[in-house]
């Protein structure tokens, strides 16, 4: 059974022992509109290319897995109607159904690491929800982030979460978090949450190390790198913080719940700042795309003594 299929250029990376960056898709299918989000799905695989790795967007098209998507794939998927939104829960059932899916942070993490690619760029991690207490609302995201082995960079947990709540479960989950080159977390559009980092780390090369370490050591999992958004593209948390209650408040008004839940608010913020915070969205997911393919260069040279 073939369980994934490579893009031409993964496969001579694969096989080469280039470096890859894995992506997903869902920022493709349930971000924005065609053609701003293929556009963007462009520039973030260059930016991969840019930082000498290869990148390798993840998703099912017609029940097919791929790693690595050619311009023509991309386009269609850019254009594709009633795509599946895929976690662990759902990627299999898509694969044997025939459907089409776009892979979350989850499922892109599963797809990378059968595919063995070990770094993925995303935008932010999903986490634990507000009010999670009463309604459970918990991303799978976090506990394969304990269970598979890649390294995932992002712009710190999706700021529409109760991140104090996200660190305590990575940190149970034994999920060392990173930030890059400052001592806070990052808070997806915001470069600072107010929460200290459990680990810094200045340089690509010692992430690469950490990465090739746990693995040494027998230590299951990947590991979380929150990157900073750029300054200049930024919108404060102080900003933010009484936009993100109003969108949570109206979610909670019209007993939006599960899956639902990010898509709305994620909307009403983008229209309650105007559009600004896909601006944001854009320029911090290409900052973790240009990261994370310094690291996957390290990765491909470093060893081990």
């Amino acid at each position: 059974m073939t369980l994934f299929t490579p893009s031409a250029e993964v496969a001579a990376a694969l096989e080469s022992g280039a470096p890859i960056v894995a992506l997903e898709s869902t920022i493709i299918t349930h971000g924005m509109p065609y053609p701003q989000n293929l556009d963007v799905a462009r520039q973030v695989e260059a930016d991969v290319r840019d930082g000498g790795a290869v990148p390798a967007t993840i998703a099912v098209m017609d029940g097919v897995l791929h790693a690595g998507l050619r311009d023509q794939q991309l386009a269609s998927l850019a254009q594709a109607k009633d795509v599946a939104k895929l976690s662990r829960a759902d990627l299999a059932i898509c694969m044997a159904e025939g459907r089409t899916g776009a892979t979350t942070v989850a499922a892109t993490m599963i797809a990378a690491h059968l595919a063995g690619i070990a770094v993925f760029a995303t935008g932010g991690i999903g986490g634990v929800h507000v009010g999670a207490q009463d309604s459970f609302d918990i991303s799978a995201d976090l506990i394969e982030l304990a269970q598979t082995p890649v390294t995932v960079v992002a712009a710190g947990p999706k700021a529409i979460l109760d991140i104090p709540k996200t660190l305590e479960v990575l940190e149970t989950q034994g999920v060392p978090v990173i930030a890059y080159r400052q001592d806070q977390i990052p808070a997806f559009w915001s470069r600072q949450s107010g929460l200290k980092a459990p680990q810094r780390m200045d340089d690509p090369g010692r992430i690469a190390a950490a990465h090739r370490m746990r693995t040494a050591v027998g230590l299951p999992g990947g590991q979380l790198v929150v990157n900073p958004i750029p300054e200049v593209d930024q919108i404060t948390a102080e900003t933010l913080a009484p936009i993100i209650a109003q969108a949570q408040s109206e979610a909670d008004a019209q007993g939006i719940l599960g899956k639902a839940v990010t898509p709305f608010l994620l909307q009403r913020i983008f229209e309650l700042t105007d559009g600004a915070s896909l601006t944001a969205n854009i320029a911090l997911v290409r900052n973790n795309a240009r990261l994370a393919a310094k690291i996957a260069k390290q990765l491909s040279v470093f060893s081990i003594p």
